[in-house]
């Protein structure tokens, strides 16, 4: 009982928060090249910065002596999804949308993005250094423990609030996408820029929806990882290739296909390094004389846990390269 407790704790429900992340951030990911047809590889680093401004108005308001019963940071979730959006606009206006005015190929807009994703990363350790920062400025997280009769099931309050915005944000998402007017012109706009283009359905305003809901997410997300780790500069610069290969898994272009893919992604990063061998402890005396269970029966180590979102996009690139959504090839 105790092994399968400890199996749904660190395999199940590390699959389910990390894949939370993956899911969010590979949404913003999938409907910028959906939209604007190249792969923002600047898109992590504006998770960094989405939680570095969660990190300087939570230091704000504690400065002044704000206190809440929620954590600050996560209080101030609305003000950071706006800023981010603001802040993600002004990087389309500064570096992106010149590029395309001038007809830039998508390879040059993936280059330009590479480019700004390394200027940010610059400018985050210059302004805010190098350092670790813990994102809980007056309390403790708060860490919940769900009694199962042995070993309870451990789980944090940045970790709960990730699930609940998560399933808050894939509704709030649908239905802005198959409900609202915007949302259909964005579709419109996914399938075929020229006939919506023809039809009179206004580019910019669509461009700019696109960059609000990726900057918006791109919050969340790095906010929460934040909170459930700890803020650093380089935040968000190692899930950067999960967070594709959970696009491209679930359809390049298709937001619901990056919701799947980010939670397979998750799901199989975590069970690749979960010890197997808890799980047949039971079992051992069953084996016959001489056998044993290793003491290790992870299908990776766990420091090269990124090797399984690398090896599923290979596999993905090469066996079904539009995803599971049918989405569009590279």
């Amino acid at each position: 009982m105790d092994e399968l407790v400890f199996f749904i704790n660190r395999g199940l429900m590390g699959g389910l928060i990390i894949g939370s992340i993956y899911a969010l951030g590979a949404v913003g990911v999938t409907l910028i090249f959906g939209i604007l047809r190249f792969a923002h590889f600047a898109h992590g680093d504006m998770m960094t910065a989405a939680a570095f401004f969660a990190f300087a108005l939570a230091s704000l308001c504690a400065a002044l002596g704000v206190s809440l019963p929620v954590p600050l940071a996560l209080a101030l979730l609305p003000v950071v999804m706006l800023l981010t959006s603001v802040f993600a606009i002004g990087l389309d206006r500064a570096f992106y949308r010149p590029l395309r005015q001038r007809g830039a190929r998508p390879v040059v807009m993936v280059m330009a993005s590479i480019g700004v994703a390394l200027m940010l990363q610059g400018l985050i350790r210059l302004f805010a250094g190098t350092g670790s920062r813990d994102m809980y400025l007056q309390a403790p997280k708060q860490i919940f423990r769900i009694p199962t009769g042995g070993r309870p099931i451990v789980i944090t309050e940045p970790q709960v609030a990730l699930i609940v915005l998560t399933v808050v944000s894939v509704v709030a998402l649908h239905l802005f996408l198959t409900r609202s007017r915007l949302g259909k012109a964005m579709r419109a706009v996914s399938d075929n820029p020229d006939l919506a283009r023809v039809t009179g359905i206004p580019l910019d305003t669509v461009v700019k929806a696109t960059w609000v809901i990726g900057g918006s997410l791109a919050a969340i997300a790095g906010t929460m990882l934040a909170m459930d780790v700890q803020l650093k500069p380089d935040l968000a610069y190692n899930i950067m290739l999960p967070i594709f290969a959970a696009a491209i898994l679930g359809g390049i272009g298709q937001p619901y296909g990056a919701i799947a893919g980010g939670y397979l992604i998750g799901f199989a990063e975590t069970l690749s390094v979960f010890n197997l061998s808890l799980l047949l402890r039971p079992f051992a005396g069953l084996l016959p004389a001489g056998l044993e269970i290793p003491a290790n029966l992870a299908l990776v180590p766990t420091e090269y846990r990124l090797v399984v979102p690398f090896f599923i996009l290979v596999v993905v690139l090469i066996y079904r390269p539009t995803g599971i959504f049918k989405g569009r090839v590279f």
